[in-house]
């Protein structure tokens, strides 16, 4: 939570009062009818790192579609804009004045899979990278079409 002193939020799918969790080790306020949270502005950020552990693999666009939603900031009540988290099937909820996230029943969960996605991509990439260098600098020339292509166009052969 931003901060510590008490304060009365209402969840914007249904008005009920949030109470308090922990979701992921993380104080959220969620919605004991709808299952939804509200996340604080650096805490979607501390969602994902709990699956990346690692500022680095966190860079990219984070919004995508960017529209109206049909929800109030519980804080400042300002239409939120939805969104296409990291662009996909994923829409969250925004605070304009960068108060923070909603999330519906199950969104957490999904996010953390989409940040687990995205590590292994990563590793894979960096892995392919280190090996292509390494042939390279072993001097294999791979063979493959872009070299041909290549060699086309250079003339070497």
């Amino acid at each position: 939570m931003v901060n510590n002193e008490a304060r009365t939020l209402r969840c914007p799918r249904d008005g009920g009062q949030l109470h308090t969790e922990k979701h992921d080790a993380i104080e959220v306020d969620a919605c004991p009818t709808c299952r939804g949270a509200w996340y604080d502005f650096g805490e979607l950020s501390q969602l994902e790192a709990t699956v990346t552990h690692d500022e680095a693999s966190l860079a990219g666009m984070l919004e995508y579609s960017k529209r109206d939603s049909e929800l109030k900031c519980p804080m400042c009540a300002k239409t939120m804009v939805a969104f296409d988290y990291r662009a996909h099937a994923v829409e969250l909820d925004a605070c304009p004045d960068e108060h923070g996230f909603w999330l519906d029943a199950g969104e957490s969960e999904r996010v953390r899979q989409i940040m687990q996605e995205r590590v292994g991509d990563m590793r894979r990439s960096a892995e392919a990278q280190a090996r292509w260098d390494r042939d390279r600098e072993s001097g294999f020339k791979g063979g493959g079409i872009i070299d041909r292509i290549r060699e086309l166009f250079t003339g070497r052969r």
